[in-house]
């Protein structure tokens, strides 16, 4: 999640730029005229090569898996929902595949027509929402004679969701192995979703309420509080909160939903998923409760990070309990433990910060004590597991420049509250790419999804007592085969204050030259900056996209990245143009040392703090990277207007020692301001912004691409209206592509009279 905190800052009189009539032509820019060259630009790909080329279509055609969920008892079968998007039809379909996790049969594919989400309710049918509706699909899963999986009979209708309520992030309590008091399996189940609701709470009513807010006399908004906006979105009446109503078999053996719906959370102010990102692991359910991770409602939300982590039982009815100390930071990946005694979470100790590092802290709800299992443990956790004997637990974090998954044993819960100290560090067991989606078994093996700088999400089963991983799902197996992708070198270099820093290289298909010949490079900038480039997949800055362009790719770490200890992360704070530039710059000259690299057909882009290194280096031309051409995505131009313009007010104020105004806030961000540095901007520059960028404002981009023209710089401007920090509808994308590639050619491709890599 921080790699969207990308943003920030601000502006005063005394950062506009000066005039110079001297410097400033001030007739009417001849870039026109290199606007319209190279109109005849084309994105490679395997039509336009002679060689197959993973181009930026292919990319954003192929299909998209999500996490892989296992079934709940018999954990013999995987679901995991897909999207995929036809450039031909202009459609984006979603399906959900269905897979065995004990063979190698080819998947169920279960088209979903309508879209929805889907969710085990139990281990041979799943629950499929459709907006208002619910359905079953039933499974018939056969191993013997040979292994078949079909969906044997057609889906039926469950019941409805109040008109108009579009649940979401659904949890479904009979899943879980409950007993009454009288070693009868309980009957009742509740299913736990989240909905958007006006402050009544009515689920029945919000269809009535929206159709009155949609049709008021006015569209003005009135504002007595912050947010404003948050993300992409202005702030309307409707929050999130959660939901409960029973799901289980009628008379007739069927499914069957009920209609009484119950609203734990009401009268608390306390809502959840946490907005804008929050999704099912802001909350999980055991047999009698729901445990959830909440803002602070004491607290400005635009100020603070401070989530407050509660229990309270699934049907509400009584105040809900507290289990964090009241003197912390963000929490997040709240779950119960299997037998639903102890709650586990990752939690910061810093308010304001949102890239603290985050400990795993588990709550003992008999004993009444909550403990720190990983305060000496220098990485910070982003998701939790329970065994399913409740004895270890599972961690993702971040290590240098990979997502792996850690376990550690749950000890005995100490008399009292952080009276402990674990003995152990967590043991990693799955070390390369990025790996997330944990789904631990009883038989002791973990379901987990995987992606890689070179393929896409897909579903593996580790085992533990073999110490090796098998591959369950195949998703664009097919359609990568022959396109070569590199799976990334990882390098290192010393940097800022003699620092070990870490760096990726990637080649174009045809690999690394033979003959001494060099390559151009495209030189790769993450945004957060509380961020990092890993060995994972992405859609929006894939690293294999640009190689297969025929660039060299070098992307690097610098200071203020994840996964290489707090610290190393810490160090970009009140620094934002000191240490990071110099592990930058250290790292471009041993990438030009080491690697195939024409220093004169060199490029580099960035977005959201990368955005603003972008405009940074085009005004400190004095460092010598000697860019041939710039992008600049959704980044900071005026670093003190950033400040008052941003909807997460507490970003600034931390990365800046304080509010725009305040002493060191104002000279910090003048003093890391890029629109203080416009006389020396001469690169020639491509921005680039969103126009629901609430994070950074597309002022941000008005404002840079303003000053280069009238400073005559070549440039060009990409606004997208629709799209938010990132775009992300695939026709966009593929604009965006075509865009930056065209922008890079013309400079150090074939637009500027270079032959074709």
């Amino acid at each position: 999640m921080r790699s969207l905190l990308n943003f920030l800052l601000g502006a005063s009189a005394t950062s506009y730029w000066p005039v110079d009539s001297n410097q400033v032509n001030l007739q009417p820019s001849p870039q026109r005229a290199i606007m319209s060259a190279n109109t005849q630009f084309e994105l490679k790909s395997s039509d336009s090569s002679n060689a197959p080329v993973f181009s930026p279509r292919d990319m954003l055609s192929l299909p998209r898996p999500g996490v892989g969920v296992s079934n709940p008892d018999k954990e013999d079968l995987v679901i995991v929902p897909v999207s995929e998007h036809s450039f031909d039809k202009k459609k984006t379909t979603k399906t959900i595949y269905i897979a065995p996790l004990d063979s190698t049969d080819t998947p169920v594919e279960f088209p979903v027509v309508t879209g929805g989400e889907a969710f085990w309710l139990d281990d041979r049918t799943l629950a499929h929402v459709v907006g208002d509706q619910v359905y079953a699909v039933s499974l018939e899963y056969k191993t013997k004679p040979s292994s078949s999986l079909t969906t044997p009979k057609p889906p039926y209708l469950v019941g409805r969701f109040p008109s108009g309520t579009s649940p979401s992030n659904f949890k479904f309590t009979g899943t879980k192995k409950v007993h009454t008091t009288n070693a009868q399996e309980d009957v009742e189940h509740l299913l736990v979703f989240s909905a958007q609701v006006y402050d009544d709470y009515n689920l029945t009513a919000i269809k009535e309420r929206d159709e009155l807010w949609k049709n008021r006399d006015t569209d003005a908004l009135v504002f007595d509080e912050v947010y404003v906006r948050h993300w992409d979105e202005y702030v309307g009446p409707k929050r999130p909160s959660l939901f409960s109503v029973k799901l289980g078999k009628n008379k007739d053996g069927n499914w069957e939903l009920g209609d009484e719906y119950f609203a734990p959370l009401k009268g608390t102010k306390h809502h959840t998923p946490v907005e804008p990102f929050g999704g099912t692991d802001d909350f999980d359910v055991s047999a009698t409760h729901i445990a959830y991770t909440t803002k602070d409602p004491s607290l400005g939300e635009p100020w603070h990070t401070r989530q407050n982590v509660y229990v309270v039982p699934l049907k509400g009815g009584i105040a809900p309990r507290h289990l964090t100390s009241g003197n912390h930071g963000a929490t997040h990946s709240v779950v119960f433990s299997p037998k639903g005694d102890k709650v586990a979470f990752t939690e910061m100790i810093h308010d304001g910060y949102e890239s603290d590092r985050a400990r795993v802290v588990i709550y003992d709800l008999i004993k009444e004590v909550r403990f720190t299992l990983t305060e000496n443990w220098d990485r910070s956790a982003s998701e939790l597991a329970f065994s399913k004997d409740g004895k270890e637990i599972y961690i993702v974090a971040e290590e240098h420049a990979n997502t792996k998954i850690f376990v550690l044993p749950v000890p005995e819960t100490p008399r009292n509250d952080d009276q402990f100290s674990s003995p152990e560090t967590p043991k990693a067991l799955i070390t390369s790419h990025t790996s997330h989606g944990l789904r631990p078994l009883s038989s002791g093996q973990l379901v987990y999804t995987q992606s890689s700088l070179a393929s896409p999400n897909n579903v593996f089963i580790y085992d533990r007592q073999k110490n090796e991983s098998t591959q369950i799902t195949r998703f664009a197996e097919k359609q990568l085969k022959d396109k070569k992708l590199d799976k990334g070198e990882s390098f290192w270099f010393t940097g800022a204050e003699g620092k070990q820093v870490q760096g990726w290289v990637l080649y174009p298909p045809s690999g690394k030259p033979k003959d001494g010949k060099k390559l151009p490079c495209a030189f790769l900038i993450h945004g957060g900056p509380q961020g990092a480039w890993v060995d994972g997949w992405s859609t929006r800055w894939n690293a294999n996209v640009f190689a297969q362009q025929g660039y060299i790719v070098i992307a690097i770490n610098p200071s203020g990245s994840t996964g290489f200890g707090q610290e190393f992360t810490d160090a970009i704070t009140e620094d934002w143009g000191g240490k990071p530039f110099v592990d930058l710059k250290h790292g471009w000259d041993y990438a030009l040392k080491t690697f195939d690299i024409d220093p004169e057909r060199a490029v580099a882009a960035g977005a959201s703090w990368g955005g603003f290194a972008i405009n940074w280096i085009q005004g400190h031309p004095e460092y010598g990277f000697n860019f041939k051409a710039l992008v600049c995505h959704d980044g900071i131009f005026d670093t003190r207007y950033g400040g008052y313009a941003t909807d997460e007010l507490f970003f600034f104020n931390h990365d800046f020692g304080g509010a725009p105004w305040t002493k060191k806030g104002r000279e910090l961000s003048e003093k890391f301001n890029p629109s203080n540095h416009v006389t020396k901007f001469s690169t020639p520059q491509l921005v680039i912004h969103g126009g629901r960028d609430y994070r950074l404002d597309q002022m941000e981009g008005l404002s840079a691409f303003n000053a280069l023209q009238s400073r005559n710089v070549p440039s060009r401007l990409v606004l997208f209206p629709s799209e938010n920090h990132w775009v992300l509808k695939p026709e966009n994308s593929l604009k965006w592509h075509h865009e930056v590639f065209k922008w890079f050619d013309q400079y150090v491709g074939e637009g500027a009279g270079y032959g074709r890599t």
